[in-house]
């Protein structure tokens, strides 16, 4: 259950690049670009509900079982079916542009994406408090 609770924002590495990347607009990374994003985790075993809330309130929802199938939705709003692991410690998913890892490390919440462009991957690192 170490997941669970209400996550602040506190540093983002490579978010501009990432955002570009798999398709953010640039007025959208703009406005995301010091915003203190809120995500909120339930976490009941295996059981996640994972809400983020993001500028303009723009809310995602994503509610996933650790290891089963499940209709997933992207921050641009696209709607995929993604598999949840745990690897570790971490949760993983591949996005349709990207893969995602989260974790808690340090008592913060530690949330990875890569993406890959022709000049390599593009890391974006979301650390988050609890509060």
């Amino acid at each position: 259950m170490a997941f669970n609770g209400k996550w602040e924002t506190e540093s983002q590495d490579g978010y501009a690049e990432f955002c570009k990347l798999i398709g953010i607009p640039d007025d959208v990374i703009s406005k995301g670009r010091d915003f203190k994003l809120v995500t909120e985790v339930i976490q009941n075993g295996d059981d996640f509900t994972w809400i983020q809330y993001y500028p303009n309130n723009h809310v995602v929802t994503n509610k996933f079982i650790v290891g089963k199938e499940s209709d997933m939705e992207t921050v641009g709003g696209k709607k995929f079916k993604g598999l949840v692991s745990m690897e570790g410690g971490k949760l993983a998913i591949s996005f349709p542009k990207y893969h995602h890892t989260s974790e808690i490390s340090g008592g913060k919440l530690v949330e990875t994406s890569t993406a890959t462009a022709a000049s390599g991957p593009v890391v974006f690192v979301r650390t988050s408090k609890k509060i």
